[in-house]
């Protein structure tokens, strides 16, 4: 499975915006991470296939992640943004198998925040 991410840019804060990643075949799990310079990935927002979702305290009530299971494409819609909210986002799917699962990073979208 690939994944092609897209929808970064600079925004003001308080702005938003809206990052998508296509997955190019059906996937269980599909989540959002972002990564600081010089700093580990950590992870922000989750959905199953089934539309649960789960978020990193730091964006709950900001941030809102969907998926369209037809499009095998999964949405972050980042609001009310913040400076602190500047990384470079991933997003990364998981295909359960049998005995395990699979793990599948699309490549970075830079996301800039300005003051």
């Amino acid at each position: 499975v690939q994944l092609q991410a897209s929808g970064g840019g600079l925004a003001q804060a308080g702005g938003s915006l809206r990052l998508s990643c296509v997955a190019s075949g059906s996937v269980n799990v599909m989540a959002w991470y972002r990564q600081y310079p010089g700093e580990q990935r950590e992870w922000v927002a989750v959905i199953n296939s089934g539309g649960a979702t789960n978020y990193v305290d730091s964006v709950k009530g900001r941030f809102t992640i969907s998926r369209d299971n037809a499009k095998n494409t999964v949405y972050l819609q980042m609001n009310s943004l913040k400076p602190e909210d500047t990384a470079v986002y991933y997003c990364k799917a998981v295909r359960v198998m049998a005995r395990g699962s699979l793990h599948y990073w699309g490549q970075g979208t830079v996301v800039t925040v300005s003051s």
